[in-house]
């Protein structure tokens, strides 16, 4: 090969995954053992992910084997974006082409070389579920809802998910895997646990003891704190090449977080994840906030539901699952070269005046970090 052509430099690297967080009030613990024979996921990483000390063991998976313990680092300038476009009555338009849109960075119309439709991609989908006291009559239908959703979405082999329950603390209850059975298992294991003094309805007779800091965190909700903790120290551990989505189960009132909403937009955005945000509150003494839920679904690329019924909710997970694979994906490169980490925003406009009438809506993730060289493994 002529040398002039070689742009990749090859590099001796150890990958190793972040820790799970160990600030106040995160605690992301694995709270099932597993059965290494009977694990069916499909990994391509480099390396293990490390286990917290303090937690039962973690969900192991199987490695894929690699044929080389190089690395090749490939200096690319590449965006692509994904891109979902619907009717009014939120039909996916299946007829949109390059010449329909604009794609601007920054203000800068963008030269899109690449656009293709239907992509068949796996996905890695984390669920979130609230289990606080404003969601105790709910939480039965969430949890069945989520259940009927993974088993029509996830495809053995392909895709994966993960379930994480919160309050005013963060609890991994399965890691990523592609078992229908574990999935099921720790869905069934999120339950509300009241705090001390609590009879229902919200109402707490008496308070938990100061020095209980269970009891108090049990009592709270930390929303962005629980999606903050999963798209730092859980959306790593994804398999790679997959499409990441967080599916928000909550009714988006926050009351104990030490993260804000857009520091957790923005560790969602780093981690190229979509969230999909279901508000759902108790009807008979708690409200849902729509604002931030719909503010949260928007700045990251997905959208937000609010379903006042068990039909509702099962539509809302049936559009979901339709959005994260009826969608078009777009490439480009970027007029400014920087690879600099600096956040780029992305505007992408309709153009086509007929589809314009139709009121045709385009959602995307709103834009991106510029990161530097793409790193993966080497090839003997």
């Amino acid at each position: 090969m002529n040398r002039k052509t070689k742009i990749v430099a090859l590099v001796v690297a150890l990958a190793v995954l972040p820790a799970f967080v160990a600030r106040f009030p995160y605690r992301l613990l694995a709270q099932a053992q597993s059965d290494v024979k009977g694990t069916q996921d499909q990994r391509s990483r480099t390396s293990e992910p490390q286990k917290p000390a303090a937690s039962p063991t973690p969900s192991p998976r199987d490695e894929v084997p690699q044929e080389s313990d190089e690395i090749v680092r490939v200096e690319t300038n590449l965006t692509s974006i994904f891109l979902t476009a619907a009717d009014k009555h939120k039909r996916f338009i299946n007829t949109l082409k390059k010449e329909d849109i604009r794609v601007l960075e920054d203000g800068q119309v963008q030269d899109v070389f690449t656009f293709q439709q239907n992509l068949d991609i796996p996905l890695s989908i984390a669920i979130l579920i609230d289990t606080s006291a404003s969601e105790e009559r709910t939480l039965p239908e969430e949890k069945a809802a989520a259940q009927t959703f993974l088993e029509a979405v996830l495809r053995p082999g392909r895709d994966e998910a993960a379930v994480v329950s919160f309050t005013g603390e963060v609890t991994l209850e399965q890691g990523f895997t592609g078992s229908i059975d574990r999935l099921r298992r720790a869905i069934q294991r999120v339950e509300f646990v009241p705090p001390s003094g609590y009879i229902g309805g919200g109402v707490v007779v008496g308070t938990p003891p100061i020095s209980d800091r269970n009891q108090t965190l049990v009592g709270s909700t930390a929303i962005w704190d629980a999606v903050w903790v999963t798209s730092k120290d859980l959306l790593v551990e994804a398999a790679d090449n997959t499409r990441r989505a967080i599916i928000l189960l909550t009714d988006g009132v926050d009351t104990s977080s030490q993260e804000k909403m857009s520091e957790a937009v923005a560790r969602a955005q780093k981690a190229d994840a979509l969230i999909y945000t279901v508000g759902i509150g108790d009807s008979y003494g708690f409200g849902v906030d729509e604002g931030s839920l719909r503010k949260i679904s928007e700045q990251t690329g997905g959208r937000a539901y609010f379903p006042r019924s068990e039909r509702e909710l099962r539509d809302a997970f049936a559009q979901i699952q339709r959005d994260l694979r009826e969608q078009y994906l777009l490439a480009y490169s970027p007029s400014n070269k920087a690879r600099d980490g600096s956040y780029r925003r992305i505007q992408i406009e309709l153009i086509n005046p007929e589809l314009r009438k139709q009121n045709v809506k385009l959602n995307h993730r709103a834009g991106y970090f510029a990161k530097t060289g793409v790193v993966a493994p080497a090839k003997k």
